[in-house]
C-alpha cells in the first residue's frame, strides 16, 4: 500500500475531491442501479460515513437533464456523482453555475466533449481504460481512500465486486488499476484472488447445474446438458451427493476432486474438439470475499454482482444497496427473491430471443422485445443471446425495449475479438442516438441509449453505419 493510494495517477485529483467532500455541509450520493452503480454508493457512503460527514443517496436508471434537474432541487450544497456523471458534465456544469450545487463525479464512462468539473475523478483522464482497468466502483474506492486512508481498504472488497459485475473481468481476470485494488484487498485480509474453474455458480449451484449451464466455453456433451454432466462426473469417479443426498456443491469438493474435475474437463473438451484458444478459458482468476459465508451469494464476487443486478433492475436498489452495506436479514432475503425472479425473467427473456429470433443487417444485428421484456434486463439478454442459435457473434447486437410510450431504451453488447478490431458501442450509442433525437453512451463493448419511439428503424440505419465505419 502507499500513501498515494492504489492509483497514484489519480491521487491528486482524489485528495482534492475529499478536501471539498470535507468542508460539505451535507452531501447527496447519485449513482447508477446496476451492479456497479451499487456497489460505488457503497464505498462512497461507507467512506463518507467514516468521515463523519452528513449524507444521504438516490438511484437513477439514467442520468439525463430531467433527473439532473430534480437532484438540484433537493437542494444540497454538494452532489457526488458514483458511475455516471462524465457523460453529463455539460448539464451538470450549467447547475453548477447556477449555484445549484457543487458536483465531483467519480465515473469511468467516457466524458462529455469540451466539459469538465474541477472535482472530476475519471481514469480515462489519466491514461486509464474505463473500460478494462477501473470501474465506477473502482474511482469510488480511489476516492474512499483519498477520505480515509488505509482504514477503508477493506472497501475494496466492494469495489471489486462492482468491476466484475461490470465485465472487467473477461480477459479472465482484473487488470490494470483493478489488480492494484485486489491487491490491496488481499492485504487487508477481505479478499481471495485464486485460478479456478471458471464457471459460474460455485458456491450455490447443484454441480451438475453448475457444468450444465457453463456454456461461455461450450463443451459438447455436457453443457445444456444435466444428463451428459451427471455421466461425466460419474466416470471421473465424484460423488455428486452428499450424506443426506443432497446434490453437492463445488464449494464442498475437495481440493484433490476439484483438480479431478478440472482436469477431466479439459480432456472431454479436447477429445470433443474445442479450439484450444477456448479451453484456455476453462480455467481463470476468481476473488472471494473472505468475510462471507462459504456457499453463499456473496461468498463470490461474480454471484454476489449478479444479486445485486437482481435488487436494482427490479427498482429495488435500496435492497442492494442495504446488502452492500451489511444487512444480511431482511434486505438480503429480498435480494435473493428477487434474484429467483431475475432469473426466471432472464430464461423467458432468451427463450423469446430464440423463438422470434434477430434481424442481420450488414454489420450488425437486432431485436425489437417492445413490451416482452423489461427493459433492465434486455441488454443482458442480448448478451446471453450471443451464444444462440441463429445470433453472430461476428456482428454486435443491438437490442430495443419500450421504455414508456415516448421512449424506447436501446442496448448493445460486443465481444473482446470486435472491440480488438475497432469496435466501439459508445461511440454507436452515443451518435447514432444524436441523430434521432435521443441521448447515449457507455463502453466500447457494451452500451445504451435512450431514443424516442418510433425512430428505431432510422436508428439502425445511423448505427450499422457507424458499426460498418468502424470495422473498416
Amino acid at each position: 500500500m502507499t500513501a498515494a493510494g492504489p492509483v497514484p495517477e489519480m491521487a491528486d485529483r482524489a485528495a482534492a475531491c475529499a478536501d471539498r467532500l470535507r468542508e460539505a455541509d451535507r452531501v447527496l450520493v447519485a449513482s447508477h442501479i446496476d451492479a456497479d452503480g451499487l456497489t460505488s454508493a457503497a464505498v462512497a457512503g461507507a467512506a463518507l460515513e467514516r468521515a463523519g460527514i452528513p449524507y444521504e443517496q438516490v438511484f437513477e436508471k439514467q442520468l439525463d437533464s430531467e433527473a439532473i434537474a430534480g437532484i438540484a432541487a433537493r437542494e444540497y450544497d454538494t452532489v457526488l456523482f458514483t458511475d455516471f456523471g462524465s457523460g453529463q458534465l455539460d448539464d451538470i456544469a450549467d447547475h453548477e453555475q447556477a449555484g445549484d450545487f457543487t458536483p465531483i463525479v467519480a465515473d469511468h464512462h467516457q466524458p462529455a466533449e469540451d466539459a469538465d468539473t474541477e472535482f472530476h475523478l475519471n481514469p480515462l483522464l489519466f491514461g486509464i481504460n474505463g473500460a478494462k482497468e477501473l470501474s465506477g466502483a473502482g474511482a469510488a474506492y480511489v476516492l474512499a481512500r483519498a477520505l480515509g486512508g488505509e482504514a477503508n481498504t477493506d472497501l475494496a472488497a466492494t469495489a471489486v465486486v462492482g468491476a466484475v459485475g461490470d465485465m472487467q473481468d473477461s480477459s479472465g481476470e482484473l487488470h490494470g488499476a483493478n489488480a492494484a485494488l485486489v491487491e490491496e484487498g488481499v492485504e487487508a485480509g477481505v479478499l481471495q484472488e485464486a485460478k479456478d474453474l471458471a464457471v459460474y455458480g460455485k458456491q450455490t449451484r447443484p454441480l451438475p447445474k453448475l457444468l450444465e449451464y457453463a456454456t461461455d466455453v461450450f463443451v459438447p456433451g455436457i453443457s445444456n446438458s444435466q444428463s451428459g454432466a451427471i455421466s461425466f462426473l460419474d466416470d471421473l469417479g465424484i460423488d455428486v451427493r452428499d450424506g443426506d443426498g443432497e446434490w453437492k456443491r463445488w464449494v464442498d469438493l475437495s481440493d484433490e476432486e476439484r483438480q479431478t474435475v478440472a482436469s477431466g474437463l479439459v480432456r472431454h473438451a479436447v477429445k470433443r474438439g474445442v479450439p484450444a484458444r477456448k479451453i484456455d478459458r476453462l480455467v481463470g482468476t476468481t476473488y472471494t470475499l473472505l468475510a462471507e459465508p462459504e456457499g453463499t451469494e456473496l461468498r463470490d464476487a461474480s454471484e454476489f454482482s449478479t444479486l445485486l443486478n437482481a435488487t436494482a433492475r427490479y427498482e429495488r436498489a435500496d435492497v442492494g444497496l442495504a446488502v452492500c452495506l451489511g444487512d444480511r436479514e431482511a434486505g438480503l432475503e429480498t435480494a435473493r427473491r428477487l434474484l429467483r425472479e431475475h432469473r426466471r425473467n432472464l430464461s423467458e427473456g432468451l427463450q423469446w430471443v430464440k423463438r422470434n429470433g434477430v434481424t442481420q443487417e450488414e454489420h450488425l444485428q437486432w431485436f425489437d422485445a417492445g413490451d416482452e421484456i423489461k427493459e433492465t434486463i434486455v441488454g443482458i439478454i442480448a448478451g446471453m443471446s450471443m451464444g444462440a442459435s441463429g445470433v453472430d457473434r461476428g456482428k454486435p447486437i443491438v437490442a430495443f425495449a419500450k421504455e414508456s410510450d415516448e421512449e424506447t431504451k436501446v442496448s448493445s453488447r460486443g465481444t473482446g475479438s470486435l472491440v480488438s478490431q475497432g469496435l466501439d458501442l459508445s461511440a454507436v450509442m452515443g451518435e447514432a442516438s444524436a441523430a434521432v433525437g435521443g441521448g447515449g453512451g457507455g463502453h466500447d463493448v457494451a452500451a445504451g441509449a435512450t431514443i424516442p419511439a418510433g425512430t428505431e428503424a432510422e436508428f439502425v440505419e445511423h448505427a450499422n453505419r457507424i458499426v460498418g465505419e468502424q470495422l473498416g
